[in-house]
């Protein structure tokens, strides 16, 4: 088979766009975005971070029965020489196996599978281990799941734990790709190590399978189509001209809303707009004009955008380890409770941290009730605050469960995207970035976005002071975005045109 590592198909080409894959083979020299060599120091200290865990002998009460031995192959080899050498390493035995490389046809189809860490069992098979950004399980009192502990990969035996895995379709695919390649080396089974590093997680890889299978069976397309991760996409700038050329509907409906109108006959811009499609129609219509955000038909300001005291609220918190910076913003001064010392479950200076924004808030709440004012607190897209709030309430003891659990039910806190999504259509979408740029309102930092602030947020813990302030000068802006919609929308979302306009 060819073992030209580019043209080998690996987890992620069986995810979200899989025209990346013939833009990867075509377009070999086409280097990463900035955005992804910034995240690269971030993935490399997690691996590192788990391949620090790992055990190099045998622990006291192992008995001298349990052999023990490790390699740690270089991953800048060529894959045909790692995975050379990763199948010499199951041939010897070896324990465990560090960055090993598998290759070879599933269905006809030439794939790799890079397992972070390969396992050998008592019975001389291996299990693969992958290591992830991403959270692979959450404590669950309902569940249980079993883990391996980090530190006694290789020697051993699993632990259960009341704990409910997560589902990443990626991590599933990797995983089920190296079970297959192992092929009769196979242990059966596999583990997932995630933001909790000193835990490997077990999974099977057989749930799976068949998926990829499916995935892989699936035709590479022969042209692009807009998916909202596209903006993030090292091709985009290959993908965009030729979707222009085309005026395919994908530039204004992305994803499976582009998929519906093809099936309906509607592939092109211009046939959606002379559909008589009501509102897809005008929403084209729109995105042709190159207009933003529309205005519905029975627009009216909504009340619950405004009170007597204002506060503009927005969470930073680092992948989902826990919360470093609640900023707010009160119409006149904004303030950020932030912490650059580690986050998490046991940390006293998330919880030191977290104990003084809720205190603070509620002071304020407090103290507008007594003198006769209404309160309300507002955010964007309440899931991220609200996870944050709740996780906060139950984590730290000197937090009170049911009282933040009142405060997210009442009608003093505030999800602004609710509003929004009811009162206007956007032709690119409608979050913060869009709306409130049509409010008034510009960021400092117009570059900055989630993926960038954890690459900061690293820098910031290791004592970056121009991480820090880039940290909450974007924090502040989002706060003071946030105001600036509600105020927009409160005036009657003045200047943008209404829906109707465009039939």
């Amino acid at each position: 088979m060819d073992r030209d590592e580019t043209t080998l198909v690996r987890a992620s080409d069986l995810v979200g766009c899989r025209y990346r894959l013939r833009q990867r083979l075509s377009h070999p020299a086409v280097p990463p975005l900035p955005e992804a060599l910034e995240r690269q120091p971030q993935v490399d200290a997690g691996r590192a971070a788990v391949f620090g865990l790992l055990p190099r002998r045998r622990a006291v009460g192992d008995g001298r029965r349990k052999s023990f031995s490790a390699v740690h192959l270089d991953p800048a080899l060529p894959i045909d020489e790692r995975e050379a050498a990763t199948r010499a390493a199951i041939k010897d035995r070896t324990t465990l196996i560090v960055d090993g490389a598998l290759t070879g046809r599933i269905d006809g189809v030439p794939v790799l599978a890079e397992v972070d860490i390969l396992v050998r069992q008592d019975d001389g098979t291996y299990m693969p281990v992958v290591v992830s950004n991403h959270r692979v399980a959450r404590p669950a009192s309902t569940h249980t799941a079993s883990f391996v502990p980090t530190r006694r990969l290789g020697l051993g035996t699993p632990i259960e734990t009341h704990a409910k895995l997560r589902h990443h379709t990626v991590d599933g695919y990797r995983v089920a790709l190296a079970h297959v390649l192992l092929d009769v080396h196979s242990a059966g089974t596999a583990a997932a190590i995630g933001q909790d590093r000193e835990r490997a997680y077990l999974v099977d890889p057989l749930n799976y399978v068949e998926p990829m299978r499916t995935a892989l069976a699936q035709p590479t397309p022969t042209q692009p189509s807009r998916l909202k991760q596209c903006a993030s996409c090292r091709y985009w700038a290959l993908c965009e001209p030729e979707l222009k050329a085309m005026d395919d509907i994908s530039l204004v409906f992305p994803g499976q809303k582009a998929g519906v109108l093809r099936e309906e006959g509607i592939g092109t811009v211009e046939k959606a707009i002379g559909a008589g499609l009501g509102e897809t129609s005008r929403i084209a219509r729109a995105w042709r004009e190159g207009i933003p955000v529309l205005a519905r038909t029975d627009f009216t300001p909504p009340a619950e955008l405004r009170a007597d005291v204002e506060i503009d609220v927005d969470v930073e918190a680092y992948l989902d380890q826990g919360a470093y910076l609640w900023g707010a913003f009160d119409g006149t001064t904004y303030r950020a409770f932030a912490t650059w010392e580690d986050v998490g479950a046991d940390s006293a200076a998330e919880e030191t941290n977290f104990l003084a924004f809720w205190s603070w808030l509620q002071a304020t709440r407090t103290t507008a009730h007594a003198e006769g004012k209404t309160f309300r607190a507002y955010c964007y897209a309440a899931g991220g605050e609200n996870h944050w709030l709740m996780a906060s309430a139950r984590r730290f003891a000197s937090i009170d469960e049911a009282a933040v659990r009142a405060f997210i039910a009442s009608d003093e806190w505030v999800d602004v995207f609710v509003s929004v999504r009811r009162h206007l259509v956007g032709t690119e979408g409608l979050g913060l970035k869009v709306v409130a740029p049509v409010a008034g309102f510009e960021w400092e930092d117009a570059d900055m976005d989630g993926e960038r602030s954890v690459a900061l947020r690293r820098e910031a813990r290791f004592g970056s002071i121009s991480a820090r302030d880039t940290l909450l000068r974007y924090n502040e802006d989002d706060c003071r975005a946030t105001a600036a919609v509600r105020h927009f929308l409160s005036a009657g979302a003045p200047g943008i045109p209404r829906l109707h306009s465009l039939g």
